[in-house]
């Protein structure tokens, strides 16, 4: 695939930069505009002088009101609480939200722009001031323990709040009519800033438009070659090819395509090498290993002591653990870099619940768990890799089996969903704390189970189950919470 630049037939043809053809255009362009950029910018100003007076006095004014009504009316119920319990800790709510009520309203006092709102905003200081007097004196009442008429100082109270109430109600009212002054002020210039801006604009575009084609045609062939080679690349054709001579800017984004696929096409090379490393040079000594050890074992090698035994055994145990480990490296990594294989066609998935279960079932009798199985309704059949989804049952379902304590129970049920089917795995463990529940499904990620199986594993399982699922369309999660037990639920199209 090659760009072979056509003979010059005029100006645009000309091997020009695309900066440079940019500037010749838009030289010629802002002649035209200048006139309406001078006007839009006088206009602008004060569009922006009257939206940041909007921003910066009016819906702050507004906020503080809100906010302050909401101090008020906690202050009113922490105050309440604290005459009828006397817990000091109450009083203590009371003394913060009143530095919180005069913090706020010094910040209104010190943004306020009209003689009418500071009038108003020293009342509202007044009639707050007031309010807390009366606070003060029945708290020292009651810490007297001194009889006291209570229900005068509760209509006091009552009456003082509602009157502050009013006053930022009226403050809100006062905002809310300059924001509305200053808006129709704003529109009535946008109006004629537009009319103005319409007329000279239509001149300006049929001149964009002349010049724009023009320049977008002498670079758009280029652009569609890039672009076609590019989604060759993201289908894993590494072809380094592509040759491009004009405009000078993209024959230098062309070299800079061939040297990119020059890299890719080594770190293609570097991770087929990596695969067949751990393939070969890890999966291949660790079998050995483990072959070698079943034979001591067996006593091919001579009489072993106990102990020995005992030691065989734990190293054939641990190369068992390694080399399922190897494989489900191998396996995320080809499913992280979109390697991985799937032999999708049309599956039911109760059988492979059932097939799973029956698999696991003797560790959940070992363990004297109540192992069983729910359906509601008639299952659709999904389009799916039946191994691979058997992968994520036996992940899912073993997981609650080594979580459960002895005696508990697992429940693996399967329910029709529009367009799919939902199947979760529901257990009587531990659970999982919930800041956990978002990362349990990353890499070399374990769950903080408790008990004799709470520490194993390798991490894998639930990253390996999270990709199966992605590919097949379907989504995956966990809902639980410690000493809730756990529940898997994920979600397959039909």
């Amino acid at each position: 695939m090659a760009f072979l630049p056509s003979a010059p037939t005029g100006f645009w043809d000309m091997r020009l930069t695309i900066f440079s053809r940019l500037i010749i255009a838009y030289c010629v362009i802002i002649l035209l505009v200048t006139a309406v950029s001078v006007f839009a910018i006088l206009k602008l100003h004060e569009f922006n002088a009257g939206t940041r007076h909007i921003l910066s006095v009016d819906n702050r004014i507004l906020e503080y009101e809100e906010n302050l009504s909401r101090i008020i009316l906690s202050q009113v119920r922490y105050e309440k609480k604290y005459v009828i319990t006397r817990d000091p800790s109450f009083y203590d709510q009371v003394l913060s939200t009143r530095a919180e009520f005069h913090n706020d309203l010094s910040g209104v006092l010190a943004i306020v722009d009209t003689p009418a709102k500071r009038e108003l905003v020293g009342r509202l200081k007044a009639t707050y001031d007031k309010y807390q007097s009366l606070i003060e004196e029945e708290v020292q009442r009651l810490k007297a323990r001194q009889p006291y008429p209570q229900k005068w100082y509760e209509r006091e109270k009552e009456k003082v709040t509602d009157e502050i109430l009013g006053q930022l109600e009226t403050l809100e009212d006062y905002s809310r009519k300059d924001i509305y002054q200053r808006m129709k002020m704003l529109r009535e210039g946008g109006n004629s800033a537009r009319r103005f801006a319409v007329v000279m604009s239509g001149v300006a575009i049929l001149f964009v438009i002349g010049t724009s084609f023009l320049i977008t045609r002498s670079i758009t062939r280029p652009l569609k070659l890039l672009m076609g080679q590019t989604k060759e690349i993201s289908g894993g054709v590494f072809r380094c090819d592509l040759k491009i001579s004009s405009p000078p800017e993209m024959a230098e984004v062309a070299r800079a395509f061939n040297s990119m696929c020059d890299k890719l096409t080594a770190v293609d090379k570097m991770k087929s090498d990596f695969f067949s490393t751990m393939s070969h040079e890890l999966r291949t000594p660790l079998t050995s290993i483990r072959e070698g050890t079943s034979l001591l074992l067996e006593g091919i090698g001579g009489t072993t002591t106990e102990k020995q035994k005992k030691l065989l055994t734990i190293i054939s145990a641990e190369s068992d653990r390694l080399i399922g480990l190897v494989n489900s490296l191998l396996d995320l990594s080809k499913m992280e870099v979109g390697m991985m294989t799937y032999r999708i066609e049309p599956t039911p998935v109760a059988p492979l619940i059932a097939q799973t279960m029956s698999e696991i079932g003797p560790l959940a009798e070992a363990k004297r768990i109540h192992f069983e199985m729910k359906t509601d309704g008639v299952l659709p059949i999904v389009r799916a890799d039946s191994e691979r989804i058997l992968q994520v049952l036996r992940n899912l379902i073993g997981n609650a089996v080594k979580f459960t304590p002895d005696g508990g129970t697992v429940t693996v049920s399967a329910r029709p969903l529009d367009h799919g089917i939902e199947v979760s795995v529901m257990d009587t463990g531990p659970g999982i704390p919930c800041e956990n529940l978002s990362t349990i499904f990353n890499k070399f990620q374990q769950g903080t189970g408790t008990g004799p199986h709470g520490a194993k594993g390798t991490g894998l399982g639930l990253a390996i189950a999270k990709h199966i699922i992605l590919s097949h369309g379907g989504k995956i999660w966990a809902e639980s919470g410690p000493g809730q037990g756990s529940v898997f639920l994920f979600v397959l199209p039909a």
